[in-house]
């Protein structure tokens, strides 16, 4: 690919991701970041605390899908409560709870690339080189897999800078 042929590429995806969130935002009632867009925590999480909206982050690499979690089955790691399918999803995770965190939080990995902090959707991801990526809907997806290098090179660059801020600081 040419590197004209790639900057045009970057900049589409930069506008899908635009109108991708401005659609959701429209449909949301104007809400599409974390659940509190005036949090500055590192971590996505519910009102419970309860990260990765419920589902079990040990099903993407056993599975290949996304599991929603239970009650029944729940670890803590860095202060985010997670939930699994079952207990062996559980004990597999409080061995090595770094191995199958989401990146950035749990937040979208595209956004994460833009510089902003928008909510994660766990129907939305992709497990690259051992670790697990969301994204906040289907065309921010799949924004995000036309460069997932690109992508995953400018998020790690942009987290350590906007981890700390808030959602709205970062609009």
């Amino acid at each position: 690919m040419s590197k004209s042929s790639k900057t045009i590429s970057r900049r589409l995806a930069s506008v899908v991701v635009a109108v991708s969130v401005i659609t959701l935002s429209m449909l949301n009632g104007g809400k599409v970041y974390a659940f509190d867009e005036m949090s500055n925590s590192v971590h996505n999480v519910d009102a419970k605390g309860v990260g990765l909206h419920g589902y079990d982050p040990v099903a993407y690499f056993t599975v290949g899908k996304p599991t929603v979690g239970s009650e029944k089955f729940e670890a803590t790691y860095d202060s985010v409560r997670y939930r699994f399918a079952n207990n062996e999803n559980r004990e597999a995770f409080v061995k090595d709870p770094a191995k199958y965190v989401p990146a950035y939080g749990g937040f979208c990995a595209m956004g994460t690339a833009n510089g902003k902090k928008f909510d994660g959707d766990p129907n939305y991801w992709k497990i690259v080189d051992g670790k697990l990526y969301v994204n906040v809907n289907a065309d921010v997806d799949k924004a995000w897999k036309g460069d997932v290098p690109g992508n995953i090179t400018k998020a790690d660059q942009n987290w350590p800078e906007i981890k700390n801020k808030t959602p709205k600081d970062l609009m």
